[in-house]
């Protein structure tokens, strides 16, 4: 390899590296923001003190696979994945709680 093809090999790795970085940075913000989406269903469940439109088998799924995406992204010790999964994880609780006290 001659010293120009080094030069754009080395550039290649820069460039897919920094586009990891850049990646994972969207990720983790995208992530984070859309894990608040359930705020809105949390406010209403506690202003109107009701629940009984909801299907709780959504929420209580939705809480046993952000569990589980939480516990994988702890194993391959990836942050977007904990941090995302984490804050939508705990979101979910609040629904549940909201279900059991005004929903059944």
């Amino acid at each position: 390899m001659d010293n120009d093809d080094e030069e754009l090999y080395e550039s290649g790795r820069v460039f897919h590296m920094m586009f990891d970085v850049i990646l994972e940075t969207l990720a983790t913000i995208v992530g984070i923001v859309s894990s608040f989406a359930m705020l809105p269903q949390i406010y209403r469940i506690f202003k109107r003190k009701s629940a009984k439109d909801l299907s709780i088998w959504t929420y209580a799924y939705m809480l046993v696979a952000g569990i589980i995406w939480v516990l994988y992204g702890l194993n391959i010790q990836s942050f977007p994945l904990i941090i995302t999964n984490l804050i939508g994880t705990l979101t979910m609780i609040p629904v549940i709680v909201g279900w059991i006290l005004y929903g059944r």
